[in-house]
């Protein structure tokens, strides 16, 4: 990889304290300042959820709130993992995009959706022995 690596994403967010609730499920947690909050990893990257009044210090020209599209994947220590991490969040209420499925790539994967929509990959590590082509649709939610 040529181009500069990330080092932050920022997610607008409704409302900062159901979505706080939401990340503590993955193990994340920093305190809150305003209506902002940083996660910072030991490898430089942050994530950042900003309530609409802190996006307008910093970008005037931030679309309205619309629940993201995109996926932030995190690495998850094993399969088995993916399906316990996945069914604890269900399980306090947040939605499934994808249940746990045996990704064409070799990873246990499933995607749940924090109070905004944003939406969170849940992927182990790559197993050569769980590789299949052609890929397969991903089993309904």
């Amino acid at each position: 990889m040529n181009g500069p690596p990330p080092g932050q994403v920022n997610l607008l967010v409704g409302d900062l304290a159901a979505s706080l609730a939401f990340y503590r499920l993955l193990g994340w947690d920093a305190e809150p300042t305003g209506p902002h909050v940083e996660f910072a990893f030991p490898n430089g990257l942050s994530i950042e959820l900003d309530e609409v009044e802190s996006v307008r210090l910093w970008n005037s020209g931030s679309p309205p709130a619309q629940p993201g599209s995109g996926v932030i994947s995190l690495g998850i220590g094993s399969r088995d993992e993916v399906d316990a991490l996945w069914r604890t969040i269900v399980d306090a209420g947040y939605e499934s995009r994808q249940v746990p499925f045996d990704a064409f790539w070799g990873s246990r994967y499933a995607i749940v959706a924090d109070p905004d929509g944003h939406q969170i990959g849940l992927m182990s590590p790559r197993d050569d022995t769980h590789r299949h082509w052609p890929p397969r649709p991903a089993p309904n939610v």
